[in-house]
């Protein structure tokens, strides 16, 4: 059911990405938590007391008593959302609706290879790639925090959020690897693609802020994936967490039918 060439093709052109957002957490993570210390806190959460509403629209909460608390609050309310997210949006819409969209995807049907072989070997390459950025985060936190902070974190906490985080974004991709399969443009494949996931977070930044709109979150796929519960080992988010994983497991196989039955204009 995997077309391996294939499979090896798009994984050496997901490299240049994979390498580029890699970058991008190093320099935010390490940066985090190198600044767990009393004086740089008391400032953070000054500025959170002075912009309130800002910083609470970014996950940005002040009151960490601990290190994985303050990773919380200053990296899994922002940037370990958004950076995997738009490596979603840009690694799918060039699995699939690029292709057709590049008239390249003759090729690809006109060789001996069943569409459902492309589409799920498209599928695992993105799924590769998601998980791929969350090893090697969990990595990264854990070994920065072993340099910096010796037997700050308890593993077992660290895995079970980031087990979250993954689900998380590998919903995040089946949103996006469905536009591209809906879409035979690249640009609809972007738009809605790109569109939807976008449209969920600015929602949890609306209800994060609150004042009478905390119900938008029930319209956002990020409210799903909770932190603070997860280090907790509460049974409500490990639900979450699972709904989560069901979400994903309904929207590939969706994207993988429709392309399998779609007229393919080429």
């Amino acid at each position: 059911m995997i077309n391996w060439a294939l499979f090896r093709r798009e994984i050496k052109a997901s490299v240049k990405l994979l390498v580029i957002f890699g970058a991008i957490i190093t320099m935010y993570v390490s940066c985090i938590i190198g600044l767990y210390d009393p004086a740089t806190m008391e400032m953070l959460d000054g500025f959170a007391e002075a912009m309130p509403e800002i910083m609470a629209a970014v996950g940005m909460t002040p009151g960490a008593t601990n290190l994985l608390g303050f990773m919380i609050s200053y990296l899994y309310g922002f940037i370990l959302l958004l950076f995997p997210m738009v490596f979603s949006i840009l690694r799918a819409n060039g699995l699939i609706a690029k292709y057709i969209d590049m008239d390249s995807m003759v090729y690809l049907v006109a060789a001996p290879v069943k569409r459902r072989t492309i589409a799920m070997t498209q599928m695992l390459v993105l799924i590769g790639g998601i998980s791929l950025l969350m090893v090697y985060t969990t990595v990264l936190e854990m070994a920065a925090t072993q340099m910096l902070f010796p037997g700050e974190l308890v593993l077992s906490e660290v895995l079970r959020l980031n087990a979250g985080l993954l689900l998380l974004h590998i919903l995040i991709g089946g949103i996006c690897f469905c536009a591209s399969c809906i879409f035979s443009e690249s640009k609809y494949s972007a738009l809605f693609g790109a569109g939807i996931p976008t449209l969920m977070y600015l929602f949890k930044m609306i209800a994060n802020v609150g004042k009478g709109a905390e119900n938008v979150k029930y319209l956002s796929v990020f409210t799903l994936f909770d932190p603070n519960g997860l280090v907790a080992n509460d049974s409500h988010a490990l639900l979450q967490m699972m709904v989560l994983l069901v979400g994903a497991l309904t929207l590939y196989p969706v994207g993988i039918a429709v392309f399998c039955r779609k007229d393919l204009y080429i």
